[in-house]
């Protein structure tokens, strides 16, 4: 495991105890606010590199930070920040880059459809967003940003009546234009992004399954 890796870890586990002692002074009658934060890996497209410049096909870490807004039980919002990492495959030029993003998005709760068990759930989400990219060490002068449009669909346990795991598979797709010079492009990215987290789902406002 890398330090870098241990140090996400680290932030993570902080994150975690920090969002647990906010949730015991909160109090309400609907699960209105929630807190989502969720650690995992990215797997970028390649048409989204340039010639020589590939990607790893799966790359650590990815990490995700939101809050989201319920207006009823089956429908709400939220804004949510997400990093990734991406470095280099072994055959390919030597680089890393960070992607990072952030994106406004509807959610919808699908238990109804699904069925669950009352400790269950599953949430689909899909909004437009922003994304940047940062090439890091020789080619920084290669930064990019772009519209993007995402969704995703994550799968609810439910640890109490405030905290939720859970694990999230979501795309993002970048509106972006070829690189232009093509020499632009090295060390950068204009993909898209398929990401998966593992999280915890923190409610601010009362139960976190309540109707």
């Amino acid at each position: 495991m890398t330090s870098n890796f241990k140090i996400y870890i680290k932030a993570f586990c902080a994150i975690l105890f920090v969002m647990s002692s906010l949730v015991s002074t909160s109090q309400g009658d609907t699960s209105t606010f929630k807190a989502q934060f969720a650690l995992g890996l990215n797997s970028p497209s390649k048409n989204g590199f340039v010639t020589g410049f590939e990607g790893k096909t799966y790359n650590l870490p990815t990490v995700n930070l939101g809050i989201q807004y319920m207006f009823k039980p089956m429908l709400g919002a939220k804004l949510d920040y997400s990093f990734s990492r991406i470095s280099n495959q072994k055959e390919a030029q030597a680089f890393k880059l960070n992607y990072s993003r952030i994106n406004l998005q509807a959610v919808y709760n699908a238990n109804r459809i699904f069925n669950l068990s009352q400790n269950k759930g599953v949430f689909v989400h899909a909004g437009p967003g922003i994304s940047s990219v940062k090439p890091l060490g020789n080619f920084t002068q290669n930064k990019t940003s772009f519209m993007n449009a995402m969704a995703g669909v994550e799968l609810h346990f439910g640890v109490s009546d405030k905290l939720s795991i859970y694990t999230d598979v979501s795309y993002i797709h970048g509106f972006a234009k070829d690189f232009a010079p093509i020499s632009d492009g090295f060390g950068a990215f204009n993909g898209n992004l398929l990401t998966l987290t593992v999280g915890a789902s923190i409610s601010l406002s009362g139960c976190y399954y309540c109707e």
